[in-house]
């Protein structure tokens, strides 16, 4: 099947984050691709993966990456495609660039940003989901049961806490 999502990371080290996002896109049978681009040490590389990606039936796009963290936005300059940023910790700042530089994107090339880390790879590919959700009404059922799911698991959790 044809990936739906594609997740592009600057370096291989990028890849204990990334894999939550595809942890849950495989969860919710989201076929995806991921690859290894750098906006900088492979540019050319990097704006074919995004000016050929919607010509292969990819519908969005996440990219993580750290410290200067321009892989987003590059590929959003090359792309009309929803681009989903994940800031990855590392460097002197921990991710805290890397998420200033996703967030400040200039009028015209958006970058939806998610938070620092795995939760924000998580989070991304949620979002990724929601927006597939919006032509799938399977996908949407099961966006909706997971998160029926989480409310139950708070509930329990509450219910254990105070029967103690």
């Amino acid at each position: 099947m044809k990936p739906l999502v594609l997740i592009v990371m600057g370096s291989d080290s990028d890849l204990p984050v990334m894999n939550e996002a595809a942890d849950i896109l495989t969860d919710f049978g989201v076929p995806f691709e991921r690859r290894i681009s750098s906006a900088h040490r492979a540019p050319r590389k990097t704006a074919t993966l995004a000016s050929e990606a919607a010509g292969r039936g990819v519908r969005i796009i996440i990219a993580g990456a750290g410290m200067a963290a321009h892989l987003a936005g590059v590929i959003a300059a090359e792309t009309v495609l929803p681009v989903i940023g994940v800031p990855i910790g590392g460097g002197a700042l921990n991710g805290v660039d890397a998420l200033y530089a996703m967030v400040q994107m200039p009028g015209g090339i958006p970058v939806a940003t998610m938070a620092i880390g795995k939760a924000g790879a998580k989070n991304a590919a949620l979002h990724a989901i929601s927006i597939l959700a919006l032509e799938d009404r399977t996908l949407s059922a099961r966006l909706v049961a997971y998160r029926t799911q989480m409310a139950r698991e708070v509930d329990e959790k509450d219910e254990a806490l105070n029967c103690g």
